[in-house]
């Protein structure tokens, strides 16, 4: 036995009916003090052997042994007593609860909840590791990377020896991405061994090992000054990735612009202004890239303009109709798409099938229904055709669709979005939580939506993808444009 390491997974095999292959005969090893980057994109797995590891998903076959010993995971208190604790991809918090009472329900043993002395290990956690965020804030009140960050503390909190990250840097901003790295190399110092599982390239190179899957199986292990970049995108991905060179049309202003944005304040759900002010405007055949820091006003602003949140001050304007405080739904049947930045909590509804989350821009409309009935036939047709030109991987229409990978979901939501008339697209982190294949296939949809003549607001804290796709771009701080 090798005492360094302190996990091992052998021989993994994961089936989900009806012909989702998960993982094929899986080997994978931590060693103490390691960064491992399991590394794949969308739908490649990864989640899949995290669960299982964290025991909340069964292999079908294989084993996994911690610290050389074979163990039986019956579910996640297994995983925790055994020193496993995991951060997942998509937040599992209670929305009406502080942060401190969150991780308080997590990892206290005590029948009263010692609030207090979680708030004062969090501000030490924040102080140490730079992932600041008020204790005292409700979850409902926070952004998506602030929610991030309290699912990274709460593990940091439970103070497991084997971390594994699931996606942990999805909704982060780049600074808070070195912020994170910066804590994770401090525990590696210190003894703990880190599991992180990502698609970004980048993240990958900065660990000490890199395991690549694909299709649910183990391309490689190797390590980062073993490769470069460009082929483990190849590996990732099974092909060349080409990024960039993106063909524009001219843009062409026309005498109105399709959105404007007048002297826009609203408030958060602190109570507090967070679009102070904002002054902009969308025109025909153009992408203007909002670029800034989460927590900024971006996610306020989205929603005062596309319906979902009250206009305090100011007015917003779309193709030429004042629609300030209008409902959502009449600004979509203006001809607005909108991408929003959290898939699962806005973007869909995850116990549905995919065609009724196809069906909720459409379902009310005649040509979708036969008397008082939704005509499924209709919407299962064009559902189909999307899902080709789309590339949506799923074994069925009709599976749930939480059931798909991120990208997968991603895909979706603009297979819906676009399948209506618009001219206008409001996308907010179109590309989060993408791998570099499913990413550009995205940021390639939105130029050609351009250049067919669409105005996109495009909100993103990828500086280097704001430069790429934007005619122009603007920077909010603070709720304003700087």
């Amino acid at each position: 036995m090798n005492h360094d390491v302190i996990l091992e997974v052998r021989g993994i095999t994961k089936f989900f009916p009806p012909n989702i292959l998960a993982n094929y005969k899986v080997d994978l090893t931590l060693r103490r003090g390691e960064i491992h980057a399991l590394l794949g994109e969308n739908g490649a797995g990864k989640s899949t052997l995290a669960r299982i590891i964290y025991g909340e998903c069964k292999p079908d076959e294989g084993e996994i042994l911690v610290e050389g010993r074979r163990v039986k995971l019956r579910g996640p208190r297994d995983a925790i007593r055994l020193g496993i604790g995991m951060v997942h991809q998509h937040f599992r918090l209670v929305e009406s609860m502080t942060v401190a009472e969150n991780v308080a329900l997590v990892a206290a043993k005590r029948l009263i909840l010692p609030v207090r002395e979680v708030r004062d290990r969090l501000r030490e956690f924040a102080r140490k590791y730079e992932l600041d965020v008020d204790p005292d804030a409700y979850i409902w009140q926070l952004s998506v990377g602030e929610r991030q960050r309290v699912e990274i503390l709460k593990a940091l909190y439970a103070g497991a020896r084997i971390l594994i990250l699931d996606e942990p840097t999805t909704a982060l901003s780049p600074l808070e991405r070195r912020r994170l790295f910066t804590a994770l190399k401090r525990l590696k110092d210190d003894g703990y061994s880190v599991l992180l599982i990502t698609h970004r390239l980048e993240e990958a190179l900065q660990s000490d090992r890199i395991t690549v899957m694909r299709r649910g199986r183990v391309v490689a292990t190797i390590r980062p000054e073993e490769v470069s970049r460009e082929e483990l995108a190849r590996m990732m991905v099974g092909r060349v990735v080409r990024t960039g060179n993106y063909v524009k049309r001219p843009s062409s202003r026309r005498s109105a612009p399709l959105l404007e944005v007048e002297d826009l304040w609203v408030m958060s759900d602190k109570g507090v202004y967070a679009v102070r002010g904002v002054c902009l405007k969308v025109w025909e055949g153009e992408i203007l890239g909002l670029v800034g820091e989460a927590g900024n006003g971006q996610r306020e602003l989205v929603e005062a303009i596309t319906g979902l949140r009250r206009v305090e001050k100011g007015r917003v304007i779309i193709a030429g109709e004042d629609v300030t405080n209008a409902g959502a739904r009449r600004i979509a049947e203006l001809g607005v798409a909108h991408i929003p930045e959290d898939r699962l909590r806005y973007g869909l509804a995850p116990g549905l099938s995919l065609i009724d989350n196809y069906l909720l821009r459409k379902y009310y409309k005649s040509e979708y229904r036969r008397g008082p009935f939704i005509d499924y036939g209709k919407a299962e047709e064009e559902l189909m055709r999307a899902v080709n030109e789309y590339r949506i991987v799923t074994p069925s229409l009709r599976v749930p669709a939480l059931l798909l990978s991120g990208g997968n979901m991603q895909k979706l939501i603009l297979a819906r979005e676009l399948s209506e008339a618009h001219r206008l697209i409001i996308a907010s982190h179109p590309t989060y939580g993408l791998d570099v294949a499913t990413a550009e296939f995205v940021r390639r949809f939105l130029v050609r939506e351009r250049n067919r003549g669409s105005g996109i607001l495009l909100v993103s804290e990828d500086l280097e993808e704001a430069m790429a796709l934007s005619d122009r771009v603007a920077i909010i701080n603070r709720g304003r444009i700087v």
